[in-house]
């Protein structure tokens, strides 16, 4: 049973505005719900889908075909009563006059605003308008995409990172020949060299073909697709090219508006925008707030946009300061080349690594990161079983 709010009383919100509808805006929406909040709330979306779709399964099952896009939609629960407006961008914010302004629509007023407009691709100069030239975000793009690779059979991928990744492993999913381009020595950065050697090594056996600790230095559209030319004298001539060199938090928007910018919505602890008043809070990948372990973050990760949306929920629902930090331990996960990765914590370049548990010749193990004698993170491989107990002992902060 939840409790309800008094709607009527002077510090409580009548009017409540999301801007961003995917998986943290309309988490964030039931959240509200679920404090009792009973007064108008409005989900604005750039994107026309709705319900929106999960990201995950987009540059993995949904790319290879496995799923039709409908079944990767994000449920909405029936008792939402949200007014919803798609194929609309937030142009700017008035602070003091509490009102969003939209590029397609009158002007929204709030008591209280989201902001969970999440972040775009980065793209290569030069590339946007070769038509052999991809990046993968929306359901819109994965389809693209998709179209592409089933006339296709060379393939390069610019970026190591997550999606970059996850697309190569799609890639060879598909029988295409993939070649896997980034300016560091090892893929999946965050990982730490000493795992991103391991994951190397699983590319390189599965047959990816491997240019690391190389840079691009130009794109060439042909009659066929583009040549990619790298600096070290390399060009690869493929079908087509999926750039994945990360993300920019969408904030563009939010230019004048008073709230401080800084690689995402500067928030307080509890997830408060500053600048906003304590009447505006950020959550999802746009979101960059206090963490009283980590410091500073912002998490481009799945999970990180569920939990966030329930504490940013409390927060302007509860008087300023009561809602507590937003204190998660930081999670990830990633299926590619038949590995399931699974990271709890976070850890710095010179942490040391050590196996915890199993083997990488199994391809089945736990590796432990440990800084100042403290177990800051671990990496589940293949282990999924692991995750509960290695989560506790970093949320714990178990020495070493």
């Amino acid at each position: 049973m939840r409790t309800l709010l008094d709607v009527n009383s002077n510090d409580q919100p009548r009017s409540i505005v999301v801007v961003g509808a995917s998986l943290a805006g309309l988490r964030t929406a039931a959240a509200l719900r679920r404090n009792g909040f009973e007064g108008s709330l409005t989900i604005v979306g750039a994107e026309d889908h709705w319900p929106p779709y999960d990201r995950p399964p987009l540059s993995k099952h949904v790319l290879v075909g496995a799923i039709e896009p409908e079944r990767a939609r994000i449920r909405v629960p029936d008792d939402l009563d949200l007014e919803v407006i798609t194929g609309c961008r937030a142009t700017g914010v008035d602070v003091g006059g509490r009102t969003v302004a939209l590029d397609d629509h009158d002007d929204l007023s709030f008591d209280r605003l989201v902001i969970a407009t999440g972040a775009a691709p980065r793209h290569l100069p030069g590339t946007q308008d070769i038509d052999a030239v991809h990046t993968l975000r929306t359901i819109d793009d994965s389809l693209r995409l998709r179209e592409r690779l089933q006339a296709s059979q060379r393939v390069a991928v610019i970026g190591a990172g997550f999606i970059g990744c996850e697309v190569a492993s799609a890639c060879l999913e598909m029988d295409l020949d993939v070649s896997l381009v980034d300016i560091e020595p090892v893929p999946l950065v965050p990982l730490g060299r000493t795992m991103g050697t391991f994951v190397r090594g699983v590319q390189a056996e599965r047959g990816v073909d491997l240019h690391l600790g190389t840079g691009v230095t130009a794109i060439d559209s042909t009659s066929t697709g583009a040549d990619v030319r790298l600096d070290d004298g390399t060009t690869l001539s493929v079908d087509t090219v999926v750039v994945g060199i990360g993300v920019i938090p969408s904030t563009a928007w939010l230019a004048g508006s008073g709230l401080q910018v800084d690689d995402g919505v500067v928030c307080d602890e509890s997830c408060l925008a500053l600048g906003g008043d304590g009447l505006i809070a950020a959550v999802g990948d746009v979101a960059r707030w206090i963490h009283p372990r980590y410091g500073s973050l912002r998490v481009e990760h799945w999970t990180n946009a569920s939990e966030q949306a329930t504490h940013v929920a409390n927060a302007l629902l509860s008087p300023t300061g009561e809602a507590g930090p937003f204190a998660p331990v930081p999670y990830f996960w990633s299926d590619q080349f038949g590995l399931k990765l699974q990271y709890v914590g976070a850890a710095g370049p010179d942490a040391d690594v050590a196996i915890a548990q199993g083997s990488e010749d199994e391809r089945s193990f736990v590796a432990t990161y440990t800084e100042n004698g403290e177990v800051t993170a671990a990496l589940c491989v293949n282990a999924p079983r692991e995750m509960a107990t290695w989560t506790r002992t970093i949320g714990e902060g178990v020495s070493a």
